[in-house]
């Protein structure tokens, strides 16, 4: 059995028998946990393998773990600080940022990959422009140039722990002041304002091998009626054709304010699909869920299965050996001294 299209998510500490059925599903291909699924370390590794024992191959395992006000495991973890405060060290010391910038990386990816979580959602790879309060510190800063120059730095550690990364909210969630989990943000600029500018830390992500983007709920009028997620222009002729990028791409939630403009839930997984993505997720409404599985109807798409199967993860330390690591007890101290 291949890896489906739908990520879904899991109601608590463990999985239902309900849940177990769902997830055997062939249209399912991921799960994404979130801190209701979060006790301890040890609780949230047996989950995982749980979820990886369902099927061949094993399902993909996500988590949005970025830091700041998005990091969904605490106690047991290292505390994350957001983003934006290795780009106020950025423009201080570019080279100490882009050191930090590795070095957290590398630790939120190891501890994850400790527990074998496959991936998280990062980094984030928006402008901070002070306009938008959903992205804010979750940005690394400002200027493009700096936002690519430390998000490269931050896949390289998530690279060295084992991870792929994906980088979000394509083509950018900064300039807009509606939070799409609510709203529907609408951004009238041009297009060659946006490709010059928010664009460019994703072309850049891309040069250096990024393997996951997921595309903002946000409406460009310039380009689409649709949201980015939703539209062929932004994801197959911008993302796939100019920019040339060939990994996964996985929608925001389907469940999101900023989604419910494409029809139902099962219209807007089949909108999504058809505009390219090759992942759509379905959170927080498990009749949702039964929805999609039921209506999508036979899906089958070869080259996203070979993107999907890229996405598990490679190392996986044990908590253990990592309580004893130097080279990890010096990242902790590191990435905690930044704020």
């Amino acid at each position: 059995m291949s890896l489906g299209p739908v990520m879904l998510d899991v109601q608590g500490l463990t999985l239902s028998a309900i849940e177990r059925e769902r997830l055997k599903h062939p249209l399912v291909g991921g799960v994404i946990l979130f801190a209701r699924n979060y006790q301890s370390p040890e609780q949230v590794e047996s989950l995982v393998r749980d979820i990886h024992g369902l099927r061949t191959p094993r399902l993909l395992v996500a988590v949005d773990h970025e830091g700041g006000r998005v990091q969904r495991f605490r106690d047991g973890f290292t505390s994350l600080p957001p983003l934006r405060h290795l780009g106020n060290i950025y423009d201080e010391n570019p080279k100490r940022a882009r050191r930090l910038a590795e070095t957290s990386g590398w630790l939120m990816a190891t501890e994850l990959r400790a527990v074998d979580v496959d991936f998280s959602f990062a980094p984030v790879l928006d402008l901070d422009r002070g306009v938008s309060q959903v992205i804010g510190d979750r940005a690394f800063h400002s200027l493009p140039e700096a936002v690519a120059d430390l998000a490269h730095a931050y896949m390289h550690g998530m690279h060295r722990a084992g991870m792929a990364a994906t980088g979000k909210h394509f083509p950018g969630h900064g300039a807009v002041e509606a939070d799409s989990h609510v709203a529907l943000p609408v951004d009238d600029r041009l297009l060659v304002d946006i490709m010059a500018e928010d664009v460019v830390p994703f072309e850049r992500m891309i040069h250096y091998g990024l393997e996951g983007i997921m595309p903002a709920h946000v409406i460009f009028t310039c380009v689409d009626t649709q949201p980015a997620g939703f539209s062929s222009t932004w994801i197959r002729k911008i993302l796939r054709g100019q920019l040339e990028f060939q990994g996964v791409v996985f929608s925001d939630d389907l469940s999101m304010e900023g989604a419910k403009g494409a029809g139902n839930v099962v219209a807007r997984a089949k909108l999504a699909l058809s505009a390219g993505c090759d992942m759509v997720l379905v959170c927080n409404d498990p009749a949702a869920a039964d929805q999609v599985l039921a209506g999508l109807g036979h899906y089958d798409d070869p080259v996203s299965h070979l993107r999907l199967v890229r996405m598990h993860g490679r190392e996986n330390p044990t908590r253990d050996l990592l309580a004893l690591d130097q080279a990890y007890l010096d990242a902790v101290r590191a990435v905690t001294g930044i704020a």
